[in-house]
């Protein structure tokens, strides 16, 4: 930003923004008694503060905005085109005087790049934290040197390529102790000896199910409370790797993508994997739709949250829209800005500093006339878990008995659905793939 003698509306903005008249300045800077700013860069996500000013950083337009130059050149402009990252979902497994986290990689759209994290430690819940160096793209780390039977609280922070803090995790916990004493992990922990077991806590959508698979397998269900919180923990379990998955199911019987993280277990230590957020589902009200009807987008989500849904099409558009109490949200989509063939949308969701990832895609196309969309029959093949879809879901279940000898319950399963041959091999696999919907 430049201050020239002929920005007077510009200075007169700035002005009316920190409710102070600096003397008039003519130049490349501009000041008063309290600040001064030269040549300012604004960063994402912040402002700056004192007794008797604020400055707000604005990188565009308030509301959406579009240029009209021809050519190779566009500009998207509006809070709906800023660039997005996908929080972290951490987990924590105490030890020894350390604590060892693994957290998946955060996600950038839009033009942001993640290039790094650091890890936030404290021994107060919800901080203050003491943050490390940047740890570069790495998805682990473990921290050493700390007190048996205190508990510590953790968050996670991706930074982009400049070092700023672009994403932050929610808060996870473990209590460190000696060898045989016991770890602890989530809600704080504490001394004691602890079952080995894994505890899953996220967002999902409200009163809905979710499921938790381990290793292919379904180990629990449970209800969603009505903020769309859950909390759910596996017990027992000896030591080893384990892939542990989640998807939920909303009101209308929609599943959400799967959400996969793997975890190494320790015998008598409990871990906690924090922060989950499942993907929004997403359906339309039409299969085809005529050129300039509105086409219904909807789905559901944690409560009050903000959706936005990406319409592909030969540029990208981007739509905006709240949930309702009970997560569900819609959009009618005017398709005039749209060309005839076949187009895709997805949606992600954002609530309380947590972001979710993108959702699959639904399809339509774009034509003379209407079709209503109707939910049909499953065609039964590679689609294990009777969903009517053939995605990562099904992928993991038969994952877990790759050269594996199957059990009599997964035999007849694999003869309905896959090849028939009482194994689980590349073939098997193959079929999955032509049968993928995603």
């Amino acid at each position: 930003m430049k201050w020239r003698r002929h920005s007077h509306s510009y200075l007169a903005f700035f002005c009316l923004l920190v409710g102070v008249w600096p003397t008039l300045v003519f130049g490349q800077e501009f000041s008063s008694s309290s600040f001064k700013v030269l040549d300012p860069v604004f960063w994402p996500a912040g402002y700056s503060s004192a007794s008797s000013y604020q400055l707000f950083g604005n990188l565009s337009p308030l509301a959406v905005a579009t240029s009209t130059a021809t050519g190779s050149y566009g500009l998207s402009a509006g809070f709906l085109y800023f660039p997005l990252v996908t929080t972290p979902v951490v987990s924590a497994t105490a030890a020894d005087a350390a604590v060892a986290l693994t957290w998946t990689a955060a996600s950038g759209y839009l033009g942001w790049t993640v290039s790094g994290y650091n890890v936030g430690q404290s021994t107060t819940a919800g901080g203050p934290y003491t943050y490390s160096a940047s740890l570069g793209n790495v998805t682990s780390s473990t921290r050493t040197g700390l007190t048996n039977g205190t508990a510590y609280y953790f968050v996670i922070r991706a930074e982009d390529v400049f070092g700023n803090s672009v994403a932050t995790s929610s808060e996870v916990s473990a209590t460190p102790a000696a060898a045989g004493g016991g770890g602890g992990g989530g809600g704080g922990g504490g001394g004691g000896s602890i079952a080995a077991g894994v505890s899953l806590s996220g967002r999902a959508y409200p009163l809905s199910r979710i499921t938790v698979l381990k290793d292919g397998q379904i180990a629990v269900t449970t209800i969603v409370g009505p903020d769309a919180k859950f909390a759910v923990t596996l017990n027992g379990l000896s030591t080893g790797s384990y892939l542990f998955a989640v998807y939920g199911e909303d009101s209308r019987g929609q599943r959400s993508d799967l959400f996969t993280f793997p975890l190494y277990v320790t015998s008598g230590v409990s871990a906690q994997i924090s922060g989950i957020f499942l993907t929004p589902t997403i359906g339309v009200d039409k299969e085809e739709v005529k050129l300039g009807d509105n086409l219904a987008i909807f789905g559901q989500t944690a409560n009050d949250s903000n959706v936005l849904i990406a319409v592909n099409s030969e540029e990208e558009i981007f739509l905006r829209t709240q949930a309702d109490s009970q997560g569900t949200y819609l959009y009618n989509f005017d398709t005039s800005v749209l060309v005839r063939g076949g187009h895709s949308a997805k949606a992600r969701a954002s609530v309380a500093g947590l972001a979710s990832g993108f959702s699959g895609l639904v399809g339509f196309r774009v034509g003379n006339s209407t079709k209503l969309a109707e939910r049909g029959s499953c065609t039964g093949r590679a689609d294990l878990n009777a969903d009517c879809r053939v995605n990562l879901v099904d992928f993991s279940i038969a994952a877990y008995w790759y050269k594996r000898q199957l059990n009599e319950e997964f035999k007849s399963r694999e003869s309905k659905f896959l090849s028939g041959d009482g194994r689980v091999d590349l073939v098997d696999f193959s079929i999955m793939a032509y049968y993928w919907t995603g």
